[in-house]
């Protein structure tokens, strides 16, 4: 069983939990090892169809990337922390189901980085968003180059990444960088309020909904448009959307097998 991250699954949501408290959950190699194991393993559950991510305790998301492990590193090693973040962050970006990141307190560096590469990102009134990388003197390493302005613009995302400073729930939440926040208290709760609303509703056609939303920053109009009329078809040759469209027109709730 993992020490570093905790994992369970409750009515169709999964709840990944990186516990490392003490260090406010930093990312070192073991703590993406053992990320990816749970990936992996929840990726054969089909009973999951809505992914949650926190940190444990209440001060931290994650503050960041493990500085101490990092400090004495080579280029290679480096290179190789760098390409393992940029694999497990990347195996979160398409997962075959919707991911919500809880932030409460720092998400900073490496954290900004996971809550980024989730789906949508729900914040404590507490939360400090940023990428200091720049004030250790390096750069972000594992996809906040690409993703920050994918999500935030390249003006804005430039201008945190120069400077290295942190925000507020509120200025992040102005900024699209987060989807909604709410009081501590509240957070999970909302988390499992949302993460519910999306498990309530086909699995499969969910699944090719994330993986072709996923896609569209990357592609021209053109190429999304196709795409999207691929998979449009796709969906009608499931039994969710024979009962999705049946249901609608009974004035009855839907019953998908999410199959």
């Amino acid at each position: 069983m993992s020490e570093l991250i905790n994992a369970k699954v409750q009515n169709g949501i999964a709840w990944i939990e990186i516990n490392r408290p003490k260090a406010l959950n930093a990312l070192n190699f073991q703590v993406l090892s053992e990320f990816a194991n749970c990936l992996d393993n929840l990726k054969k559950d089909k009973s999951v169809r809505a992914v949650i991510i926190k940190g444990a305790g209440d001060k931290a998301f994650v503050a960041g990337a493990d500085i101490g492990e990092m400090k004495d590193m080579s280029p290679k090693e480096a290179k190789e922390f760098s390409k393992k973040g940029q694999e497990v962050f990347m195996e979160i970006e398409n997962f075959p189901v919707p991911t919500i990141a809880l932030i409460n307190g720092y998400a900073l560096g490496g954290g900004c980085e996971l809550a980024i590469s989730c789906d949508m990102r729900i914040a404590s009134d507490n939360a400090r968003l940023g990428t200091p990388e720049i004030t250790l003197g390096v750069i972000p390493g594992f996809g906040g180059t690409k993703r920050l302005t994918r999500v935030v613009g390249d003006a804005f995302a430039k201008e945190l990444m120069f400077t290295g400073r942190m925000m507020k729930a509120d200025e992040a939440l102005e900024r699209g960088l987060v989807n909604r926040v709410v009081s501590g208290e509240e957070l999970e709760s909302e988390g499992e309020k949302l993460a519910s609303e999306i498990a309530d509703k086909s699995g499969v056609v969910m699944s090719i909904l994330k993986e072709v939303s996923t896609k569209q920053s990357e592609l021209t109009a053109e190429q999304g448009m196709l795409i999207e009329s691929s998979a449009f078809s796709v969906c009608f040759s499931t039994e969710d959307q024979t009962e999705g469209m049946n249901a609608f027109l009974s004035k009855r709730k839907p019953e998908f097998k999410h199959q």
